[in-house]
This record gives C-alpha cells, structure tokens and sequence, in this order.
C-alpha cells in the first residue's frame, strides 16, 4: 500500500511554515529572533535575542571596537572586513550603536579586545539564528 503525503509537509513530515521568506530573513537579520518570532517559535525568538543582544551590550560596555572596513594588504582587508561583516550581521544593535554616534579607537588591551571580539561573535550568533529560522521555514527542522 503507497504512502500519501500532505502537500504542507515536508519531506521530514514536518509541517511547512507559509512565512514569506524575504521578509523572514530581513526580520531575522534586523532584530534578533525575529525571524524565530515570526514562525510563532516565542521561547526560542527570546532566547536568541536575549544572547545576541546581551553579547553585543557587554561588548559596548568593554568598549571593544566596531569595524569598519579597509583594504590594504590581504590580512588587513580580510580582518577588517571580515569584522564588519560579523558587526553588521548583528542588525538593529549595530545600526544604532552607529546612529548614536559610538566610536572606539582601536587601542591595545585586553578587556578592549575581549568587548571587539563580543561585538563580532554578536553578530555570528545572529546569523546562525537567521540560518535557523531558514531551515525552520523550509521545514528542515523543529
């Protein structure tokens, strides 16, 4: 006897999401969780940007520092470049630090370095989330 499939399940048996996807991924980009949020995953949308978000504070309060990007040699343009990338990729937090003015230089100190490397991590966690919310979307995963 042949198995029937629902049409609204994916391949896993699980239940497809009917998010849009463009607006999917820029929520989860822009605000942390969002994406999450919208797929009607509440706890999980909280958790994500209660980590993202609590990352990128601590990372300000150690005034670490936010990259922007250069070129120059190859080491050069793939450190700064890559750390604006992972900057950015935090969303609102990061488009506000920037509006509001932030600035740090980029000085010698661990405490410094440890906040530059909480910013960038920030905005990683983020995009894992926004990698997540996708597979959710798709019905890949729970």
């Amino acid at each position: 006897m042949a198995e029937t499939t629902n049409p609204k399940e994916s391949n896993t048996g699980l239940p497809l999401v009917t998010v849009p996807l463009a607006p999917l991924l820029a929520a989860a980009w822009l605000i942390p969780g969002g994406g999450h949020f919208l797929l009607n995953r509440k706890t999980r949308a909280v958790l994500l940007f209660g980590c993202v978000t609590v990352s990128f504070l601590a990372g300000l309060m150690m005034r670490g520092y936010l990259f922007s990007p250069q070129t120059g040699d190859l080491f050069t343009t793939l450190i700064y470049v890559g750390g604006f990338i992972g900057n950015l990729a935090s969303g609102v937090p990061y488009l506000a630090t920037k509006g509001l003015g932030y600035v740090q230089p980029d000085v010698a100190g661990h405490v410094h370095d440890y906040g530059t490397k909480l910013l960038v991590a920030a905005g990683l966690m983020n995009i894992l989330a926004i990698v997540d919310a996708y597979e959710i979307r798709q019905g890949k995963k729970l």
